[in-house]
């Protein structure tokens, strides 16, 4: 459609109010008579609740009340659910302990609430918090897995004997053993995948309102996914009749999966609201953001790759130990097994997979999806585990990787997954000639010439976007379904409406979902509205992540569009005299082929609603709706290499060049693609060599504010080539893939690869800190 179409760089609807401070986010939200809460939470990472003592904050000015976990649980509000089930290996169901919202009689990590105070200021609501007396009883704890997995070890659930939440499995583990017994090499690598803390711009935020005339709750959130929380809260936690509750998500500043989740909080506020009849706001503060928000990753692994005596790769075995936390979150199960174990074949044509993967519980803040959600995991085992066969070998990274690549598609590998497509050498190729890898050797000797240490890793990494079809995750265990819904309005003077069931969160929805209404109309992007994140104005759809709003949120837009410009066709042709196969739309008009003769779309819009003069048996109106359940995972795949710089006296890396090649299918809009590459890349980076969730042995957390959180700034972070091939993805009308995770998923490895290659040591783990790399360089 021109310059506002698909595939041009039209700058952001949004950004105009979000860059003007005209965003309108939860806590920017007041309601009148509105009280503010803040919660009583644990400083014991496992302690037993003996007795709480409010009766002084109630006696402060401005308390309105104080509300405990014992209250909660009476009032027969529901325990907190994992909406994924995962079966262990022996057919016994996973071990899930009970999660109330505030704990009642047992606290099982640090920031746990166990009461929450109302008062008519944040600030007075604050202090009495600090009146409230709470009586524990301390248990011994456990923060690490390998200490929750020893005999004797202290027990978080009763439900989970020896803090196991399942022992599960995939792949067959005979045709490895059968790969491993005729392998020319083994190649074996124990590595961590550290946990991180998600830490969006904005915090998380809820305000609930309870209108007792109509015995209805209305919830403002900082969500991801509204219809889903509504679904949840009123189904399975009883909080309120489905039809009795609207949630609203307003703009939300960022979420990166962290706000995927229902937390405490919104629970507590939408039955605080009708406790105290007035509505409660609560605005997390960035301390508890680290307390409470759902972490990431957190993996102990060993890999095993089998290859014969031409450097084919035979088998890979792996055991994996993953981190719940105190408690199992919405998808938390799912994460280490089917977003994880299901990529461990990665770009690689890798005959037999066999994975195993336990969960444990540890005294920590619940662990989660968090952006990329188990495919940075399988990617950075995968990625560091074919380096270290490379160097094993003795031969060219590039090489081992070419060796092996998938080259036919489709591809079925040995762990569930089918690839559509793919060309894997298009985006190595890009990557190489981007870095000039052939000059490398060169650039290496010189710069140890003048004492510096160089070096370069690659990371060829693909991963699964869009999280359906909802038939296929729902034999896998998923509580839902995976689609997305949409609906068109036209309105009578031409304008556009699209509901959508995707939320945004930073994303860019507005602008680009509006292109492709540009690109089928021809008009204008400012002709076009997007409305979603409300359950009272849009219909139920499932929301945003996994990279899903393109291949699944616009292509269900896409088939609303379809209907629109069927009927809109319809009603052209019968005012133009015309045959309907012969009406074209063209720059917002609908034209007789081969004639001079046309109907502008305000017009066909306003003959839909006046009714007067339309074919007859049509209703009048010009809306459609669409739901879109699509027929397979998309599978972004790309390139990318890290050349940096380590200095042997301190340990510190310097970033010469980071470049990437990434196959997103078509894009829709390429400066906003590169837009969230970037962001990913530098998360990728982040955990590479900076962030990193600690707990002490008593299960306190010693990073739990930016003192000691280490965030990466511009200034730990190296400018970025990106570049685009493309194979376009045979699963959805618009070929697209995803794009939101890439980054996050890719870089690590790359950054890992690089230093390693650069010391010369292969064992260093994230963050590869100037301390640890100081430390693996001079033993």
């Amino acid at each position: 459609m021109g310059m506002e179409g698909i595939g041009a760089s039209v700058v952001r609807k949004e950004d105009k109010r979000f860059i003007t401070g005209k965003g309108r986010y939860v806590d920017d939200v007041k309601l009148l008579g509105m009280t503010f809460a803040h919660f009583v939470r644990s400083p014991h990472a496992h302690a037993k609740v003996k007795s709480i003592d409010s009766s002084a904050a109630e006696a402060m000015p401005g308390v309105v009340a104080v509300l405990t976990g014992r209250q909660i649980v009476d009032d027969k509000v529901g325990n907190l659910i994992c909406g994924w089930a995962i079966t262990s290996k022996d057919g016994s169901p996973m071990r899930m302990g009970a999660w109330p919202a505030m704990a009642p009689e047992t606290v099982r990590f640090v920031g746990q609430a166990v009461a929450v105070v109302i008062a008519e200021s944040k600030n007075l609501a604050r202090d009495a918090a600090e009146a409230v007396v709470v009586e524990y009883e301390e248990l011994p704890a456990v923060a690490d897995m390998p200490s929750a997995l020893k005999p004797g070890a202290p027990q978080l659930h009763p439900e989970a004997p020896g803090n196991v939440v399942y022992d599960w499995h995939i792949g067959d583990e005979g045709a490895v053993n059968a790969a491993f017994a005729k392998a020319a090499n083994v190649v074996t690598l124990e590595l961590t995948n550290n946990r991180l803390a998600p830490n969006a711009m904005e915090p998380r935020a809820a305000i609930a309102e309870y209108d007792a005339a109509e015995e209805h709750f209305t919830l403002y959130t900082t969500s991801q996914n509204p219809h889903v929380a509504r679904l949840v809260l009123s189904a399975f936690y009883n909080i309120a009749p489905e039809h009795k509750l609207r949630v609203i998500a307003p703009d939300v500043g960022g979420g990166f999966g962290s706000k995927i989740f229902i937390y405490p909080e919104e629970m507590v506020a939408l039955w605080a609201s009708k406790k105290v009849g007035r509505p409660v706001k609560w605005t997390g503060d960035r301390t508890e953001a680290f307390l409470t928000d759902a972490h990431g990753r957190d993996h102990i692994s060993k890999a095993e790759m089998a290859l014969d005596a031409d450097n084919k790769i035979l088998g890979l075995r792996v055991k994996t130990h993953a981190n719940f936390g105190a408690y199992m979150s919405l998808f938390s199960s799912s994460v280490p097994t089917y977003l994880y174990a299901t990529l461990l074949s990665g770009q690689y044509n890798i005959p037999a997979i066999y994975a195993e993967v336990m969960g444990v519980y540890t005294n920590t803040t619940p662990v989660d999806a968090y952006r990329g959600a188990g495919r940075p995991e399988a990617s950075y085992l995968l990625e560091r585990l074919i380096e270290t066969a490379a160097r094993q070998l003795k031969v060219d990274s590039a090489d081992l990787r070419r060796k092996n690549f998938i080259t036919q598609f489709p591809h079925q590998t040995p762990v569930i997954m089918a690839y559509d497509t793919g060309d894997f050498n298009a985006s190595l190729d890009a990557a190489m000639k981007a870095i000039d890898y052939a000059g490398f050797p060169a650039r290496k000797a010189a710069a140890k010439a003048q004492g510096k240490l160089r070096g370069l890793g690659l990371s060829c990494y693909i991963e699964a976007c869009g999280i359906a079809p909802s038939k296929a995750v729902g034999s896998l265990g998923a509580g839902v379904g995976l689609w997305e819904s949409a609906e068109i309005r036209v309105n009578p003077v031409g304008t556009i409406e699209v509901l959508t069931g995707s939320h945004s969160h930073g994303q860019g929805h507005e602008t680009t979902f509006c292109q492709l209404i540009a690109e089928r109309l021809g008009v204008p992007i400012s002709q076009v509205s997007i409305v979603h994140g409300d359950t009272d104005k849009v219909q139920f759809g499932m929301g945003t992540y996994g990279s899903r709003s393109a291949a699944v949120g616009l292509t269900a837009i896409l088939k609303a569009m379809e209907k629109v410009e069927a009927k809109a066709k319809k009603i052209a042709a019968h005012a133009l005299e015309a045959s309907e196969g012969d009406i074209v739309i063209e720059n917002g008009e609908f034209k007789v082929t081969g004639t001079d003769k046309s109907i502008a779309l305000p017009m066909v819009a306003l003959a839909a609603y006046t009714a007067h003069n339309l074919p007859d048996g049509m209703e009048p109106g010009l809306k459609e709706t669409a739901f879109y359940d699509p027929t397979n995972f998309t599978f972004p795949a790309g390139t990318y290499i890290c050349e940096l710089e380590v200095d042997e006296a301190t340990g510190k890396t310097s970033f010469v060049n980071f470049v990437a090649a990434d196959d997103f299918g078509r894009l829709i809009n390429p400066m906003i693609v590169e837009g969230q590459v970037h962001g990913g890349l530098v998360q990728g980076i982040g955990q590479a060599l900076l962030e990193h969730a600690i707990y002490d042995s008593n299960g306190q957390p010693v990073t739990a504010s930016f003192m000691d959180y280490a965030m990466p700034r511009a200034d730990d972070v190296p400018s970025f080539k990106l570049s685009h091939t493309t194979t376009l993805c045979p699963g959805n009308p618009l070929g697209v893939k995803g794009c939101g995770e890439a980054g996050a998923i890719g870089a690590s490895a790359a950054v890992i690869n690089a230093i390693t290659d650069a010391i010369g040591n292969n064992k260093l783990e994230m963050p590869a800190t100037p301390d640890r790399v100081w430390h693996a360089i001079h033993g």
